[in-house]
């Protein structure tokens, strides 16, 4: 926030009075006004309800390989994993599917127009700040129109260059190694440019031969001698990225490129798990951020964004035809957001957005998509000592085209969203919280356009969002129990229109249409405390649970009406706990999954039984001159767990991982 100060000073003048004194200036005893000296600093972020968070040193505690490792600790979230080091991760946020989750890095959504699924496991936690999950939305009227555009929302934020006694530079060395021969690498560069200024560097590389023994159930029991293979990755990633600040606002630019080769193990069906589907991926990005305050009450963010994404998969076919498909994907993104500050205690937000999407197919008959898409948002945001609301709408633009076939109809949608947060008691920070939101995701070209399965007359899924809960946190200075935390929400939500895939003619031609209708409510609830013992040993402990119920009622005559949907299971929960003494730290995670189905009808031949995983890191920090090292070693699926998170895509059993991190 831009603020002015005026500085009157009689003891500098006096000072002024004796110098000046011994050179005969008569008015020196007088006491002058100084010129205005202006202090600009960027306004904050206003969050009427803060979402889910893990940051610094507990995303270190956590070992974490990847993001998708990561954000399993938060309630209501459920993370589809199609086995090993390279198979594919993505995000369930309360029942309503991978599509209607957007993820953001940096800042800017990560985007995938061909099938909207973005793989965490791209991700490494090496150069990771913060995690964040939203339900709803983040509760700000200072961001771009895409942050209003789905029903979750998962922000990824890289590390800033942050310098300390006098530095100008840091220089960050992590060595991973382990089970499936894990050698992973990666450096971290920080430099000082200028006052103003600072550089940042990364690059991490991958290799895992992705091995590992697994069993599967036959007729007469469980196999334990299977061997996982086709499982290998090769990756590397590189970022770098430029931060600078300026009078009263600041701005960055980031360069993003990711290459690898990967083997896809597939599913493992009586016996049959000799797969060689291979898949190469290239992804690269430019984006920028510009945020200042142009004067007090009025503030601009700029955003911009190009991508080009390229993969390669390559696999054989029932009819052992030889499959070599590529597809190249672009985007373009553009956003400018305003905020206006009417009062100090009132705000209101104007965002505008445009989005270019294209895709390009080496398939036949491929109709040679383009998207074109417009977003506004209107919203305002009151923020009271005690009471706090935003209400936003949302106005969706989206227009296509093809080279072949037949294009989608244009969409013009308008969706409202409402947050609310209260704070009964003046002296107790226990606040009462809610909001609602109807909105919806647009067919990806995969739905509309893929050949012999497309469907282009598809209209969007929408999602209805209603949820209350509230949050206790107490800060117990002084005291052995330092400080506990206490979050709880009960959510139901409605998904209609929802796009599945259907039988045509044939057995061998499906289409995609909008038949689904999902009901799902449930419970989150999340704890937490931090405790000193002895006034050496740091204590902590963080627990979630989640319980959703989530039925298809789409068709009365079905077999499974009414039945919960597939792999979401009806109870979950995590835990990490922590002890810290001196330069030794140990910590011990848990994940549980309740019981599922891997089909459509709730019967005992579909029934996943529930399984939980632990895992224990134990870390030892060492100064050696100005040099900081830390050594890790990490037991990971410590009681040797053996389970699938996708029924026939067996996940690995016990495993172990150190790691080195040298900082200059």
């Amino acid at each position: 926030m831009k603020s002015l100060v005026k500085i009157r000073c009689a003891g500098a003048c006096l000072l002024l009075a004796g110098s000046a004194a011994a050179q005969q200036i008569p008015d020196s005893n007088r006491v002058r006004d100084l010129q205005e000296v202006r202090i600009f600093a960027p306004q904050p972020a206003r969050e009427i309800s803060p979402g889910q968070t893990l940051q610094g040193a507990q995303l270190q505690r956590l070992g974490a390989q990847s993001v998708a490792d990561a954000i399993r600790y938060f309630s209501g979230l459920q993370i589809k994993d199609y086995g090993g080091v390279g198979g594919l991760k993505t995000v369930d946020v309360r029942g309503m599917g991978t599509n209607h989750t957007a993820v953001f890095y940096d800042g800017i959504q990560l985007g995938n127009a061909q099938n909207g699924q973005i793989d965490l496991g791209k991700f490494s936690m090496d150069n990771m700040q913060a995690v964040s999950l939203y339900n709803g939305q983040k509760s700000n009227t200072f961001q771009p129109a895409k942050d209003y555009s789905a029903s979750a929302a998962i922000y990824l934020t890289p590390l800033k260059p942050e310098f300390k006694d006098g530095k100008r530079h840091l220089l960050k060395g992590i060595v991973k190694t382990g089970s499936f021969s894990l050698l992973n690498p990666a450096m971290l560069y920080h430099q000082k440019l200028g006052k103003r200024t600072a550089l940042s560097l990364n690059t991490e590389y991958v290799y895992a031969g992705g091995q590992y023994k697994f069993r599967y159930r036959k007729i007469n029991g469980y196999d334990t001698t299977a061997m996982r293979k086709n499982g290998d990755v090769n990756a590397f990633r590189a970022e770098a990225s430029l931060h600078g600040s300026m009078p009263s606002g600041d701005w960055s630019t980031r360069l993003y490129f990711y290459d690898s080769e990967r083997g896809l193990p597939g599913f493992v069906v009586n016996g049959v798990f000799g797969h060689t589907d291979r898949q190469w991926d290239r992804n690269i990005f430019w984006q920028g951020q510009l945020r200042k305050d142009i004067t007090k009450r009025y503030s601009v963010l700029f955003n911009a964004k190009y991508a080009n994404d390229y993969t390669r998969y390559v696999a054989s076919d029932p009819s052992w035809l030889l499959l070599d498909n590529t597809y190249r994907q672009q985007e373009a993104y553009a956003s400018l957001a305003q905020q206006f500050t009417i009062k100090p205690w009132w705000t209101a937000g104007l965002s505008a957005d445009y989005q270019y999407n294209l895709l390009d197919a080496s398939l036949k008959n491929f109709s040679y998509p383009k998207r074109h898409t417009v977003l506004g948002a209107l919203s305002s945001s009151v923020t009271l000592p005690r009471f706090s609301a935003q209400a936003a709408l949302l106005a969706t633009l989206m227009n296509e085209s093809v080279k072949l076939n037949s294009a989608s109809e244009p969409k013009r949608e308008l969706t409202p969203s409402l947050v609310l947060s209260w704070q009964p008691l003046k002296n107790e920070d226990f606040r009462l919280r809610g909001f609602y939101k109807n909105i919806f995701r647009m067919p990806t070209f995969n739905d509309l356009y893929y050949t012999e399965i497309g469907n282009s007359r598809l209209d969007p899924e929408y999602t209805i969002q209603y949820d209350a809960g509230f949050t206790w946190n107490k800060p117990r200075p002084g005291k052995v129990l330092e400080n506990f935390f206490l979050e709880a929400d009960a959510y139901y939500n409605e998904v209609t229109g929802k796009i599945v895939a259907m039988p045509t003619v044939s057995q061998f031609r499906w289409t995609m249409v909008n038949l689904g209708f999902v009901i799902i409510h449930g419970l989150d609830v999340r704890a937490g405390a931090t405790a000193l013992l002895r006034g050496q040993v740091m204590v902590s402990a963080r627990l979630s649970y989640t319980f959703q119920q989530a039925r298809d009622w789409t068709d009365p005559h079905d077999s499974f009406y009414g039945d919960q949907i597939v792999y979401l299971p009806r109870h979950a929960g995590s835990l990490i706990a922590s002890v810290d003494y001196g330069n030794w730290g140990l910590n011990y995670s848990q994940l549980y999954t309740g019981e599922r189905y891997n089909a459509k009808r709730n019967i005992p031949e579909n029934y996943m039984q529930p399984w939980y995983t632990s895992d224990l890191s134990l870390r030892r920090a060492l100064q050696v001159g100005k040099t900081d090292i830390t050594l890790t070693a990490q037991v990971n699926n410590l009681f040797n767990q053996f389970y699938d998170v996708v029924i026939s895509y067996p996940m690995p059993g016990r495993n172990y991982k150190a790691v080195l991190t040298v900082q200059l």
